[in-house]
């Protein structure tokens, strides 16, 4: 790798500094002395939040030629391998040779594109700088053969799109007012966000054609770069009607062995060992996000079929045509994806079936902390006899009183006759709470 493009690269970043980004809900940790990594789905806000970092760095007076910064995201940064990865030390070196490297803040974003790049990365933290972040669109940056590598340094933090009121910051909509014109205005947000999701660039973007257009690159680039390039997958179209199949069964059960039936209807040649491969590669880039059965017994929850919810409404809209029944489905995810981002380290999260289905079942430690389904109306009599039914007998099975049920706009208090109480809240409200 020639040194003088790597120097090239450290100076126009620094020149670019500070950046003008809005800030997340959970900013990192700065000056922590632990590695910060930073996970998550192509394109949902990584290397903006390590650009905050920086801003507040500078802010506090850092100067900009103590920020080394890398994005391996490059035609040919991309080529190094690992040995190759300490020429970026020596070329600031160069750059700088008056600077300590341990007063260097070192931001690597992308490097789960090099190969065996923790061990360059735990060398740097032993023998450099103890301020180091680290960004990658891959699971195993939160892996536990990482953890190992980096001997339980790193600080893990993982991103997703937008949340809602991430959403409506970035809109600039108030989301502490009590005026009528405030819910109003957060009624119609959280329409736009449950439809279009959080994904920052689409976000800021007002052309609603353009919109899908971004969503379906991004949804292009996953499956080429982050599936079939990175994985040395082929069978690309096979693979592209599996991932729809996967996002239309949104909210169901997922049968790897019923997909994979189809596939062979349609004189289509696939493994289903390479379908249940290809689950696993789209979980591990953040495509979705797998659920199990909620049961007592271990056994019974490795054996049954999961669910798999999507990162982002909009990404699943751009690939799919709508449906007539989609609000339900993607308020469903909304909420997901809300218990998956504010989930603490000891949470788990289940969906319930028995006679009746509870959508999820949040288990904190040893205890189900919550129960909760999700319906767009409870105005349908049929609806809400099965939703409230599906809840008692979740309730029944786990144990659990802390009884909710998250709608489109419905607001209620529904007591049982064992005293339990249903507490049925508009989706806007619940996800804007703290």
């Amino acid at each position: 790798m020639d040194k003088f493009y790597i120097k090239t690269q450290i100076a126009m970043r620094q020149a670019e500094l500070p950046t003008d980004l809005k800030k997340r809900e959970n900013p990192l940790p700065v000056n922590v002395g632990k590695i910060v990594t930073i996970a998550g789905v192509r394109r949902c806000g990584k290397s903006s939040r390590m650009e905050v970092v920086v801003n507040e760095l500078l802010a506090i007076g850092v100067e900009r030629e103590r920020i080394l910064w890398i994005s391996f995201d490059d035609e040919r940064l991309v080529q190094m391998n690992s040995d190759e990865l300490y020429q970026i030390i020596e070329a600031y070196r160069e750059m700088y040779p008056e600077i300590e490297l341990s007063s260097v803040y070192m931001f690597f974003d992308e490097i789960q594109l090099i190969e065996n790049w923790e061990y360059f990365v735990m060398r740097l933290y032993k023998h450099s700088s103890k301020n180091i972040y680290i960004s990658g669109s891959n699971a195993t940056m939160l892996s536990t053969e990482l953890k190992s590598a980096l001997r339980g340094w790193p600080i893990e933090e993982e991103t997703l799109p937008l949340s809602f009121r991430e959403f409506c910051d970035f809109n600039g909509i108030k989301t502490d007012g009590w005026l009528e014109s405030d819910m109003a205005k957060l009624r119609n947000a959280f329409l736009a966000y449950n439809n279009e999701g959080g994904f920052p660039e689409v976000v800021l973007t007002q052309n609603p054609l353009m919109k899908v257009r971004i969503l379906q690159t991004y949804f292009d680039t996953m499956l080429l770069k982050d599936l079939v390039e990175h994985y040395n997958l082929s069978n690309i179209e096979v693979l592209r009607y599996f991932l729809k199949r996967i996002m239309a069964n949104l909210t169901k059960p997922t049968s790897i062995r019923a997909i994979h039936g189809d596939i062979k209807s349609r004189g289509l040649k696939v493994s289903k060992d390479d379908l249940y491969d290809w689950a696993n590669h789209a979980c591990d880039i953040f495509m979705f996000i797998r659920v199990p059965n909620y049961s007592k017994s271990l056994q019974k929850i490795e054996s049954s079929q999961p669910k798999y919810y999507c990162i982002d409404n909009g990404l699943r809209n751009a690939v799919l045509l709508p449906q007539s029944d989609d609000d339900g489905k993607k308020l469903e995810n909304t909420v997901f994806l809300q218990l998956y981002r504010h989930r603490c380290p000891i949470d788990q999260i289940y969906y319930y079936q028995g006679k009746g289905e509870c959508d999820f079942v949040i288990q904190r430690g040893v205890e189900i902390d919550r129960l909760i389904q999700v319906t767009w109306n409870m105005s349908d009599k049929e609806t809400r006899r099965r939703e409230i039914n599906g809840l008692i007998e979740a309730s029944e099975a786990t144990g659990c009183r802390n009884l909710i049920i998250i709608t489109g706009d419905n607001s209620e208090e529904i007591k049982l006759d064992d005293g339990k109480v249903i507490y049925v809240l508009p989706a806007w409200r619940w996800l804007l709470e703290r």
